[in-house]
């Protein structure tokens, strides 16, 4: 049996929610000169977890750099944990993201960083646009059906004409 040793790219993403009347809104951010999914509406604060940081830390850090707001940990609220592939067999095709969403926090959100996002906009999550990045959707849609899964799985075993999407573990 052939052993097979995969570096996982760890990354934080913090979903900001807000109630408007009945509906709840997410903050997404529409990504660009990025090389990854430019052009499709993103989780308004993500990114890779560095050296010696926690997923806590770097969620607080990028939701600071990308959006300029100030978060404790006790804002964040955990949605899921995700391992995802893009299908293939390299390391930094090997991914586990957490999710947080965030209802609290100090400050407004604006644009940090204007050379990689186009801007921000509110979104109803029942209501959210078809070019969402399709494993930030496949957590988005789990969040506005009421069913977060504590594990979540991205693009195993799908066939080139399978509907991308998630497989949910029970709680």
């Amino acid at each position: 049996m052939a052993v097979h040793s995969f570096t996982l790219v760890p990354a934080a993403y913090v979903f900001l929610l807000r109630e408007t009347g009945s509906d709840t809104e997410v903050l997404l951010q529409l990504r660009r000169n990025t090389g990854y999914m430019d052009g499709h509406w993103a989780c308004g604060s993500a990114g890779h977890v560095e050296a010696n940081e926690s997923v806590v830390d770097t969620a607080i850090r990028e939701t600071h750099e990308e959006l300029g707001l100030t978060l404790s940990p006790a804002d964040l609220v955990p949605l899921t944990g995700m391992h995802r592939t893009n299908g293939g067999t390299e390391p930094l095709e090997q991914r586990v993201d957490w999710f947080f969403s965030c209802r609290t926090r100090t400050g407004e959100p604006r644009v940090m960083e204007p050379e990689k996002d186009g801007g921000l906009r509110w979104f109803r999550l029942a209501d959210l646009p078809d070019t969402t990045v399709p494993h930030e959707r496949a957590v988005l849609d789990a969040l506005t059906a009421g069913d977060v899964p504590a594990i979540m799985t991205f693009g195993f075993g799908l066939g080139e004409d399978s509907e991308r999407y998630h497989v949910a573990l029970p709680h």
